[in-house]
């Protein structure tokens, strides 16, 4: 682990290979797991404050969850996530020509809609993060559906810290990024 300001970084970020293969998953990340994308309570309005604007971008399903269920929802744990449509994908996914998922939220973004990209824990991706008692910890989380993301990181030699490097900096700044870097470049040395 390494701590730069208030988060611990495990060497994973540092160490491990991943660029994501939508042509092989397909954006199934966005599809699988037991609860919607994890919210920070800061993004909360601005979901509720976009949503006149990604509506138009959203399937009838997803504009249906969101009705019956709202932009946000609590998960088990209590914590803000998104909401699904019946249990499987996210009420904000759309699927472009060749039926790989893509954010409606993002297509807003790029189509220059709202300034707001989109989740943080998105955008992140294969990085979570957990609030600890005064830390955030910045953990590297393995799911078997990313096997192909993996093997491109190796294939391109492109670690995750590298490959998620606008996120870290959007939600981190541009200073925690070149510590993380700089500790990066000192532990390959420490190896050789």
């Amino acid at each position: 682990m390494i701590e730069i300001g208030d988060t611990i970084i495990s060497l994973d970020i540092l160490q491990r290979q991943f660029v994501c293969n939508l042509h092989k998953c397909r954006g199934i990340c966005c599809v699988e797991g037991d609860a919607g994308a994890p919210l920070d309570e800061e993004e909360l309005p601005v979901l509720e404050a976009i949503y006149d604007k990604i509506s138009p971008y959203l399937r009838e399903e997803g504009k249906k969850s969101i009705k019956e269920q709202g932009k946000y929802v609590t998960d088990m744990e209590g914590d803000y996530v998104t909401p699904l449509i019946e249990g499987r994908e996210c009420a904000y996914v759309i699927f472009d020509e060749n039926q790989t998922a893509k954010c409606a939220i993002e297509k807003a973004y790029e189509d220059g809609k709202i300034d707001y990209k989109k989740p943080i824990s998105c955008h992140l991706y294969p990085i979570r993060l957990q609030k600890l008692h005064k830390y955030t910890a910045v953990n590297y989380d393995e799911w078997y559906i990313c096997s192909d993301a993996c093997a491109l990181g190796k294939e391109l030699k492109v670690k995750v810290f590298e490959f998620l490097k606008e996120p870290l900096i959007r939600k981190f700044g541009e200073n925690w990024h070149t510590q993380l870097t700089e500790a990066e470049k000192f532990l390959e040395e420490k190896r050789r």
